[in-house]
């Protein structure tokens, strides 16, 4: 697809070990599709420095940082001291990626809800928007947003029900669509992308991973958020036009972000 666009790629890994051989070319075809903008959340500790080197060689990519629930056996506390340390060096367009996981088996849930409430507490202290992992834990994490007040953000990957989505825009929150989308028998997420308001909506690749259906079981890139953007606006039955640039707002008035600028 052309970049007649400005689109943005509100979730994507751009430091994952899969784009290690060729991370340059993956932004340099996420530019021609378009994508004049991709937040790089990061996981750990340990990949903070990396996710903060992809804002600074990669024009139109932004940062934020938070610790991911599916990894919370290497997580310390006293990476959460980490985290503010990250946080204060500034730079950060959200805390995330964070949130719960109620999906992969045996992750300790008491411990990633501590995990989880202290990170949205360090989000209200530097006034910063959340990006979420949400997996069959819909529901606890409206429990700690209710309790614990942030400025918004952005439930990645969004797979709830309809009264869940409203809650979550209530709170002040955007949902994110991506490849699960693309797949026709995922019925309940295009029905919501159908219906829902289009100022809640964003969307995403997660690459490398969620891949759209026309590439399943590949690797994703942030280049597809053209294609992905293409479904959405042929589900709404708008233009393309309109569904890029009212997504597109939805990110830059959550995240604070500027004017789109090339990537280069």
């Amino acid at each position: 697809m052309a970049a007649t666009t400005d689109l943005i790629d509100s979730h994507c890994h751009l430091d994952a070990p899969e784009f290690e051989p060729d991370r340059d070319a993956v932004v340099r075809l996420a530019r021609i599709a378009g994508v004049n903008t991709i937040v790089v959340p990061a996981i750990a500790v340990s990949n903070f420095a990396a996710t903060r080197t992809m804002a600074g060689r990669y024009p139109g990519c932004v940062c934020a940082f938070g610790l991911h629930p599916i990894y919370i056996d290497t997580h310390l506390p006293q990476h959460l001291q980490a985290l503010r340390k990250e946080l204060q060096q500034g730079g950060a367009v959200a805390v995330g990626e964070i949130g719960l996981d109620g999906f992969v088996p045996g992750l300790d849930m008491a411990r990633q809800e501590w995990l989880f409430a202290e990170q949205l507490k360090i989000a209200a202290e530097f006034d910063l928007p959340v990006l979420l992992h949400i997996r069959r834990a819909q529901d606890p994490i409206l429990k700690h947003l209710r309790r614990i007040r942030v400025r918004g953000g952005i439930a990645h990957a969004f797979n709830g029900s309809r009264q869940q989505a409203d809650e979550f825009i209530r709170l002040g929150f955007k949902l994110g669509f991506g490849g699960a989308m693309t797949f026709d028998r995922a019925l309940r997420i295009r029905q919501l992308a159908r219906d829902l308001p289009l100022q809640a909506m964003v969307l995403e690749t997660d690459a490398p991973d969620i891949a759209p259906s026309w590439i399943y079981q590949q690797r994703n890139t942030p280049a597809e958020v053209a294609n992905i953007a293409a479904v959405l606006a042929e589900l709404r039955q708008m233009p393309l036009a309109e569904v890029a640039a009212a997504t597109s707002a939805n990110v830059r008035q959550l995240l604070r972000l500027p004017p789109p600028s090339k990537l280069e």
